[in-house]
């Protein structure tokens, strides 16, 4: 995807900058991204043909998101700022409460995000909120 691409599907990162990462891919997604997985394609889809972690429900609800970041040791909380010593992620729903990404936080303070089956960005945390992915319902973080 081009940068004009990029940026005609999230409009807002021309605002807040981005910087692209990686070469596009379809080895993982937003999701697997997000939980610092590389290697599979987590969606919680009924057919069993995406990652999904053992005994969360596979359904595209915020509370099976919750429940999957959870797994790996996530907490909700309130505030998207880094704080040294933990790791935080963003899960982003759509208007009717539908999760469509994840977002991973970098020391730097900045997030890092798998648009689709494309690139890696660098980008703050609103830089991916519209109509694709909707906006932050969710923020988690763990110790790291």
């Amino acid at each position: 995807m081009s940068n004009y691409n990029i940026e005609k599907s999230f409009p807002k990162l021309q605002d807040g900058g981005y910087t692209i990462t990686s070469p596009d891919t379809v080895d993982y997604n937003c999701i697997a991204w997000a939980a610092g997985d590389s290697e599979a394609w987590w969606w919680p889809d009924r057919l069993d043909i995406g990652y999904w972690p053992a005994g969360v429900p596979r359904a595209e609800t915020l509370e099976a998101f919750i429940e999957a970041f959870a797994a790996l040791g996530f907490t909700p909380c309130d505030a998207a700022e880094y704080e040294k010593g933990f790791e935080k992620v963003a899960i982003y729903v759509d208007t009717s409460g539908t999760p469509k990404h994840a977002a991973r936080q970098l020391s730097s303070g900045l997030w890092t995000s798998k648009l689709g089956n494309l690139q890696d960005i660098e980008h703050d945390i609103d830089g991916v909120s519209g109509d694709l992915y909707g906006s932050v319902a969710v923020i988690m973080k763990r110790s790291k």
